[in-house]
Protein backbone atom coordinates (compact mmCIF):
# COMPACT_ATOMS: atom_id res chain seq x y z
CA UNK A 1 0.00 0.00 0.00
CA UNK A 2 0.98 3.77 -0.56
CA UNK A 3 2.20 5.00 2.40
CA UNK A 4 1.20 8.87 2.57
CA UNK A 5 4.32 10.99 3.15
CA UNK A 6 7.32 8.94 1.73
CA UNK A 7 7.05 9.45 -1.43
CA UNK A 8 6.04 6.53 -2.86
CA UNK A 9 5.32 7.15 -6.45
CA UNK A 10 2.03 5.42 -6.38
CA UNK A 11 0.50 7.91 -4.48
CA UNK A 12 -0.56 9.75 -7.41
CA UNK A 13 -3.44 12.04 -5.61
CA UNK A 14 -0.82 14.03 -4.11
CA UNK A 15 -0.57 15.32 -7.95
CA UNK A 16 -4.12 16.90 -7.23
CA UNK A 17 -5.15 19.77 -5.35
CA UNK A 18 -8.28 18.48 -5.22
CA UNK A 19 -7.79 14.81 -5.23
CA UNK A 20 -9.71 14.31 -8.17
CA UNK A 21 -8.94 13.11 -11.67
CA UNK A 22 -5.24 13.50 -11.74
CA UNK A 23 -3.75 15.48 -14.64
CA UNK A 24 -6.96 15.50 -15.99
CA UNK A 25 -6.12 11.93 -16.85
CA UNK A 26 -9.66 10.32 -17.35
CA UNK A 27 -12.29 10.66 -19.62
CA UNK A 28 -14.93 13.06 -18.13
CA UNK A 29 -18.26 14.16 -19.91
CA UNK A 30 -21.16 16.20 -19.40
CA UNK A 31 -24.43 15.82 -21.36
CA UNK A 32 -25.58 19.18 -22.59
CA UNK A 33 -28.69 17.98 -24.76
CA UNK A 34 -31.47 19.36 -22.29
CA UNK A 35 -29.56 22.65 -22.30
CA UNK A 36 -29.10 22.81 -26.07
CA UNK A 37 -32.49 22.02 -26.60
CA UNK A 38 -34.10 24.53 -24.57
CA UNK A 39 -31.22 26.86 -25.74
CA UNK A 40 -31.51 26.30 -29.53
CA UNK A 41 -35.74 26.84 -28.99
CA UNK A 42 -35.35 30.07 -26.90
CA UNK A 43 -32.57 31.47 -30.02
CA UNK A 44 -35.26 30.50 -32.42
CA UNK A 45 -38.28 30.81 -31.77
CA UNK A 46 -40.73 34.47 -32.69
CA UNK A 47 -37.66 35.19 -34.90
CA UNK A 48 -38.69 37.84 -37.39
CA UNK A 49 -37.74 38.38 -41.06
CA UNK A 50 -38.57 41.29 -42.34
CA UNK A 51 -37.46 43.09 -45.71
CA UNK A 52 -39.83 45.70 -47.87
CA UNK A 53 -41.26 42.92 -49.72
CA UNK A 54 -43.06 40.77 -46.88
CA UNK A 55 -42.51 39.79 -43.08
CA UNK A 56 -42.08 36.24 -41.83
CA UNK A 57 -42.09 35.19 -38.01
CA UNK A 58 -41.21 31.61 -36.98
CA UNK A 59 -43.70 30.26 -34.96
CA UNK A 60 -42.80 27.44 -33.41
CA UNK A 61 -39.31 24.70 -33.52
CA UNK A 62 -41.45 21.40 -33.75
CA UNK A 63 -38.74 19.00 -33.72
CA UNK A 64 -35.20 19.60 -32.50
CA UNK A 65 -33.74 16.10 -32.64
CA UNK A 66 -30.04 14.82 -31.64
CA UNK A 67 -27.44 15.27 -29.09
CA UNK A 68 -24.85 17.51 -27.44
CA UNK A 69 -21.58 16.46 -25.33
CA UNK A 70 -18.95 18.37 -23.83
CA UNK A 71 -15.81 15.93 -23.13
CA UNK A 72 -12.32 16.81 -21.45
CA UNK A 73 -9.37 13.92 -21.93
CA UNK A 74 -6.14 14.73 -20.65
CA UNK A 75 -7.34 18.25 -20.38
CA UNK A 76 -8.42 18.88 -23.74
CA UNK A 77 -12.01 19.63 -24.45
CA UNK A 78 -13.93 18.17 -26.80
CA UNK A 79 -17.47 18.97 -27.90
CA UNK A 80 -19.75 16.53 -29.44
CA UNK A 81 -23.19 17.87 -31.19
CA UNK A 82 -25.62 17.00 -34.05
CA UNK A 83 -28.81 17.90 -34.55
CA UNK A 84 -31.75 18.35 -37.13
CA UNK A 85 -34.02 20.79 -36.22
CA UNK A 86 -37.50 21.79 -37.69
CA UNK A 87 -38.96 25.03 -37.93
CA UNK A 88 -42.53 26.37 -39.01
CA UNK A 89 -43.15 30.14 -39.98
CA UNK A 90 -45.84 32.05 -41.27
CA UNK A 91 -45.79 35.49 -43.08
CA UNK A 92 -47.36 37.79 -44.86
CA UNK A 93 -46.01 40.04 -48.41
CA UNK A 94 -46.52 43.87 -48.60
CA UNK A 95 -49.71 45.19 -48.78
CA UNK A 96 -51.69 41.98 -48.13
CA UNK A 97 -52.93 40.27 -45.53
CA UNK A 98 -53.40 37.23 -46.75
CA UNK A 99 -51.41 34.88 -44.30
CA UNK A 100 -49.06 32.03 -45.49
CA UNK A 101 -47.39 28.82 -43.65
CA UNK A 102 -44.25 26.51 -44.20
CA UNK A 103 -41.49 25.13 -42.69
CA UNK A 104 -37.71 25.20 -42.49
CA UNK A 105 -35.52 22.52 -42.26
CA UNK A 106 -31.97 22.53 -40.50
CA UNK A 107 -30.33 18.73 -41.52
CA UNK A 108 -26.38 19.07 -40.44
CA UNK A 109 -25.90 20.98 -37.47
CA UNK A 110 -23.02 19.58 -36.01
CA UNK A 111 -19.07 20.33 -34.81
CA UNK A 112 -18.40 19.11 -38.51
CA UNK A 113 -19.68 22.24 -39.97
CA UNK A 114 -19.31 25.83 -39.29
CA UNK A 115 -22.31 27.44 -38.22
CA UNK A 116 -22.17 29.75 -41.81
CA UNK A 117 -21.72 26.35 -43.69
CA UNK A 118 -24.91 24.38 -41.84
CA UNK A 119 -27.69 24.29 -44.40
CA UNK A 120 -30.92 26.00 -44.61
CA UNK A 121 -34.12 24.25 -46.54
CA UNK A 122 -37.13 26.81 -46.87
CA UNK A 123 -40.37 25.09 -48.10
CA UNK A 124 -44.04 26.54 -48.40
CA UNK A 125 -47.00 24.82 -47.61
CA UNK A 126 -49.18 26.21 -50.73
CA UNK A 127 -47.42 27.18 -53.81
CA UNK A 128 -48.35 30.50 -55.15
CA UNK A 129 -46.97 33.84 -56.04
CA UNK A 130 -47.32 35.40 -52.85
CA UNK A 131 -45.83 32.22 -50.49
CA UNK A 132 -42.79 31.73 -53.17
CA UNK A 133 -41.70 35.78 -52.75
CA UNK A 134 -41.99 34.91 -48.29
CA UNK A 135 -40.02 31.79 -49.43
CA UNK A 136 -37.32 33.54 -50.89
CA UNK A 137 -37.13 36.22 -47.84
CA UNK A 138 -36.51 33.16 -45.94
CA UNK A 139 -33.75 31.40 -48.31
CA UNK A 140 -31.59 34.92 -48.44
CA UNK A 141 -32.41 36.94 -45.77
CA UNK A 142 -33.72 34.63 -43.14
CA UNK A 143 -30.78 32.12 -43.42
CA UNK A 144 -28.17 34.04 -42.63
CA UNK A 145 -30.35 35.43 -39.08
CA UNK A 146 -30.64 31.93 -39.06
CA UNK A 147 -27.04 30.87 -38.85
CA UNK A 148 -26.14 33.71 -36.97
CA UNK A 149 -28.04 31.94 -33.84
CA UNK A 150 -27.09 28.90 -34.24
CA UNK A 151 -23.41 30.46 -33.98
CA UNK A 152 -24.66 31.69 -30.85
CA UNK A 153 -25.85 28.59 -29.55
CA UNK A 154 -22.58 27.11 -30.53
CA UNK A 155 -20.42 29.85 -28.65
CA UNK A 156 -22.62 29.32 -25.32
CA UNK A 157 -22.49 25.97 -25.63
CA UNK A 158 -18.95 26.07 -25.33
CA UNK A 159 -18.74 28.57 -22.83
CA UNK A 160 -21.42 27.22 -20.39
CA UNK A 161 -20.03 23.41 -20.38
CA UNK A 162 -16.30 24.44 -20.43
CA UNK A 163 -16.70 25.87 -16.62
CA UNK A 164 -15.13 23.13 -14.09
CA UNK A 165 -14.39 20.63 -17.02
CA UNK A 166 -10.61 21.23 -16.71
CA UNK A 167 -9.82 20.70 -12.72
CA UNK A 168 -6.58 22.32 -11.47
CA UNK A 169 -2.97 21.24 -11.04
CA UNK A 170 -0.99 20.60 -8.13
CA UNK A 171 0.31 24.09 -6.78
CA UNK A 172 -1.37 26.04 -8.21
CA UNK A 173 -1.86 29.28 -5.85
CA UNK A 174 -5.54 29.52 -6.47
CA UNK A 175 -7.02 26.07 -7.88
CA UNK A 176 -10.38 27.45 -9.13
CA UNK A 177 -8.59 30.47 -10.59
CA UNK A 178 -6.17 28.46 -12.29
CA UNK A 179 -9.09 25.91 -13.47
CA UNK A 180 -10.65 28.67 -15.03
CA UNK A 181 -8.01 30.20 -16.85
CA UNK A 182 -7.77 26.52 -18.37
CA UNK A 183 -10.82 26.30 -19.48
CA UNK A 184 -10.71 29.74 -21.29
CA UNK A 185 -7.57 28.99 -22.79
CA UNK A 186 -9.23 25.95 -24.41
CA UNK A 187 -12.57 27.74 -25.05
CA UNK A 188 -10.17 30.69 -26.62
CA UNK A 189 -8.15 28.38 -28.43
CA UNK A 190 -11.43 26.83 -30.72
CA UNK A 191 -11.49 23.58 -28.64
CA UNK A 192 -12.78 20.99 -31.55
CA UNK A 193 -13.44 23.92 -34.15
CA UNK A 194 -13.17 23.23 -37.91
CA UNK A 195 -9.21 23.43 -39.06
CA UNK A 196 -10.33 25.70 -41.73
CA UNK A 197 -10.34 28.14 -39.66
CA UNK A 198 -7.59 30.67 -39.52
CA UNK A 199 -7.63 31.60 -36.09
CA UNK A 200 -7.32 27.83 -34.91
CA UNK A 201 -4.14 27.77 -37.64
CA UNK A 202 -2.96 30.79 -35.19
CA UNK A 203 -3.50 28.80 -31.83
CA UNK A 204 -2.30 25.43 -33.30
CA UNK A 205 1.08 27.28 -33.86
CA UNK A 206 1.31 28.25 -30.26
CA UNK A 207 0.43 25.64 -28.93
CA UNK A 208 2.92 23.20 -31.15
CA UNK A 209 5.75 25.99 -30.22
CA UNK A 210 5.09 25.61 -26.61
CA UNK A 211 5.10 21.64 -26.64
CA UNK A 212 8.52 21.73 -27.84
CA UNK A 213 10.60 18.95 -28.94
CA UNK A 214 9.86 16.69 -31.68
CA UNK A 215 8.84 12.91 -30.37
CA UNK A 216 10.48 9.63 -31.44
CA UNK A 217 8.05 7.13 -33.63
CA UNK A 218 7.84 3.90 -34.57
CA UNK A 219 5.82 1.86 -36.97
CA UNK A 220 4.00 -1.65 -36.28
CA UNK A 221 2.70 -4.54 -37.95
CA UNK A 222 0.45 -7.11 -36.86
CA UNK A 223 -1.35 -10.45 -38.87
CA UNK A 224 -4.19 -12.10 -36.80
CA UNK A 225 -6.61 -14.68 -38.45
CA UNK A 226 -10.27 -15.03 -37.51
CA UNK A 227 -12.57 -17.40 -38.16
CA UNK A 228 -15.35 -15.82 -39.80
CA UNK A 229 -15.77 -13.84 -43.20
CA UNK A 230 -14.06 -11.04 -44.32
CA UNK A 231 -17.63 -9.04 -44.41
CA UNK A 232 -18.23 -10.04 -40.96
CA UNK A 233 -15.06 -8.90 -39.68
CA UNK A 234 -15.63 -5.73 -41.33
CA UNK A 235 -18.76 -5.33 -39.93
CA UNK A 236 -17.36 -5.20 -36.25
CA UNK A 237 -14.81 -2.75 -36.96
CA UNK A 238 -17.54 -0.22 -38.43
CA UNK A 239 -20.38 -1.03 -36.87
CA UNK A 240 -21.92 0.68 -33.14
CA UNK A 241 -23.49 -1.97 -32.04
CA UNK A 242 -20.67 -4.59 -32.73
CA UNK A 243 -17.88 -2.41 -31.84
CA UNK A 244 -19.72 -1.89 -28.56
CA UNK A 245 -20.19 -5.73 -27.99
CA UNK A 246 -16.39 -6.46 -28.10
CA UNK A 247 -15.15 -3.29 -26.37
CA UNK A 248 -17.68 -3.70 -23.75
CA UNK A 249 -18.21 -0.04 -23.76
CA UNK A 250 -19.92 3.08 -25.35
CA UNK A 251 -18.96 4.15 -28.82
CA UNK A 252 -19.70 6.60 -31.11
CA UNK A 253 -19.03 6.02 -34.88
CA UNK A 254 -19.91 7.38 -38.17
CA UNK A 255 -18.24 4.81 -40.53
CA UNK A 256 -18.02 7.19 -43.53
CA UNK A 257 -15.19 8.95 -45.30
CA UNK A 258 -14.23 11.78 -42.98
CA UNK A 259 -16.63 10.35 -40.09
CA UNK A 260 -15.11 10.23 -36.50
CA UNK A 261 -15.29 7.41 -33.94
CA UNK A 262 -15.24 7.39 -30.13
CA UNK A 263 -14.17 4.08 -28.68
CA UNK A 264 -13.67 2.70 -24.76
CA UNK A 265 -15.49 5.52 -23.56
CA UNK A 266 -13.74 8.41 -25.14
CA UNK A 267 -10.16 7.20 -24.29
CA UNK A 268 -9.69 5.99 -28.48
CA UNK A 269 -10.83 9.09 -30.73
CA UNK A 270 -10.31 9.26 -34.41
CA UNK A 271 -11.44 9.79 -38.15
CA UNK A 272 -11.89 7.16 -40.68
CA UNK A 273 -9.61 8.38 -43.74
CA UNK A 274 -10.89 5.78 -46.15
CA UNK A 275 -13.23 2.63 -46.03
CA UNK A 276 -13.67 -0.11 -48.53
CA UNK A 277 -15.95 -2.42 -48.40
CA UNK A 278 -16.67 -3.63 -51.78
CA UNK A 279 -14.89 -4.03 -55.16
CA UNK A 280 -16.03 -3.78 -58.57
CA UNK A 281 -18.04 -6.81 -59.62
CA UNK A 282 -16.97 -9.23 -57.19
CA UNK A 283 -17.76 -9.74 -53.15
CA UNK A 284 -15.51 -11.20 -51.60
CA UNK A 285 -12.12 -9.19 -52.11
CA UNK A 286 -10.20 -7.82 -49.77
CA UNK A 287 -11.54 -4.85 -47.76
CA UNK A 288 -9.51 -1.98 -46.28
CA UNK A 289 -9.91 0.43 -43.06
CA UNK A 290 -7.90 3.59 -43.32
CA UNK A 291 -8.32 5.62 -39.87
CA UNK A 292 -6.22 8.29 -38.21
CA UNK A 293 -6.09 7.64 -34.19
CA UNK A 294 -5.37 11.20 -32.26
CA UNK A 295 -3.00 10.89 -29.35
CA UNK A 296 -1.92 13.04 -26.81
CA UNK A 297 -0.25 16.40 -27.18
CA UNK A 298 -1.76 16.96 -30.91
CA UNK A 299 -0.14 13.90 -32.22
CA UNK A 300 -1.26 11.58 -34.82
CA UNK A 301 -1.17 8.22 -35.68
CA UNK A 302 -2.11 5.98 -38.97
CA UNK A 303 -3.68 3.02 -38.49
CA UNK A 304 -4.49 1.11 -42.10
CA UNK A 305 -6.32 -2.47 -41.80
CA UNK A 306 -6.48 -4.99 -44.45
CA UNK A 307 -9.09 -7.90 -44.33
CA UNK A 308 -8.34 -11.07 -46.72
CA UNK A 309 -10.77 -13.04 -46.92
CA UNK A 310 -9.43 -17.13 -47.32
CA UNK A 311 -10.72 -20.56 -47.27
CA UNK A 312 -12.26 -20.62 -43.72
CA UNK A 313 -10.82 -17.85 -42.20
CA UNK A 314 -10.21 -13.85 -42.55
CA UNK A 315 -6.33 -12.35 -42.51
CA UNK A 316 -6.55 -8.95 -41.00
CA UNK A 317 -3.40 -7.08 -41.35
CA UNK A 318 -2.61 -4.34 -39.58
CA UNK A 319 -0.35 -1.40 -39.80
CA UNK A 320 -0.03 1.38 -37.76
CA UNK A 321 2.40 4.23 -38.11
CA UNK A 322 3.63 7.16 -36.16
CA UNK A 323 3.40 5.50 -32.62
CA UNK A 324 5.46 7.18 -30.01
CA UNK A 325 8.13 5.21 -29.08
CA UNK A 326 7.20 5.20 -25.43
CA UNK A 327 4.42 3.81 -25.98
CA UNK A 328 4.68 1.19 -28.72
CA UNK A 329 4.44 -2.13 -26.84
CA UNK A 330 1.83 -0.70 -24.57
CA UNK A 331 -0.12 0.05 -27.89
CA UNK A 332 0.72 -3.35 -29.36
CA UNK A 333 -0.79 -5.23 -26.56
CA UNK A 334 -3.48 -2.98 -26.41
CA UNK A 335 -4.71 -4.49 -29.91
CA UNK A 336 -3.75 -7.90 -28.84
CA UNK A 337 -5.89 -7.86 -25.90
CA UNK A 338 -8.58 -4.78 -26.36
CA UNK A 339 -9.21 -6.17 -29.85
CA UNK A 340 -8.57 -9.30 -31.13
CA UNK A 341 -9.02 -11.51 -28.01
CA UNK A 342 -12.12 -9.53 -27.47
CA UNK A 343 -13.44 -10.08 -30.92
CA UNK A 344 -12.71 -13.69 -30.91
CA UNK A 345 -13.93 -14.26 -27.52
CA UNK A 346 -17.12 -12.31 -27.90
CA UNK A 347 -18.26 -13.74 -31.69
CA UNK A 348 -16.62 -17.18 -31.13
CA UNK A 349 -14.06 -16.24 -33.95
CA UNK A 350 -11.18 -17.85 -32.34
CA UNK A 351 -11.77 -21.43 -32.16
CA UNK A 352 -13.55 -24.37 -34.48
CA UNK A 353 -15.73 -27.22 -33.72
CA UNK A 354 -16.17 -30.53 -35.74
Amino acid sequence: MAKWGEGDPRWIVEERADAKNVNNWHWTEKNATPWSKERIKTLLKDLEIETDEGKVKVTDVSNIDGEAYANNRKAKLIFFYEWVIRLEWKGTVTESDKVWKGKIEIPNLSEEHDADEVDVLVTADKSSDESHKLKEIVRTVGRKLIREKLAQYIKELRQEFSQGMILPSKGSPNPQRSANAENKEAFNAGVNNSAGSAKNDKNKSNTTEKVGCPISTKNLTMKEEFLTTAEDLYAALTEQEKLEAFTRSSVKVDASRGGTFVLFNGNVTGKFQELVSKHANKFDLPKALLSSIYLELGHHSTATITLEQQDDRTQLTLTQTGIPEEDFERTKQGWKQYYWENMKQTFWWGMKYF
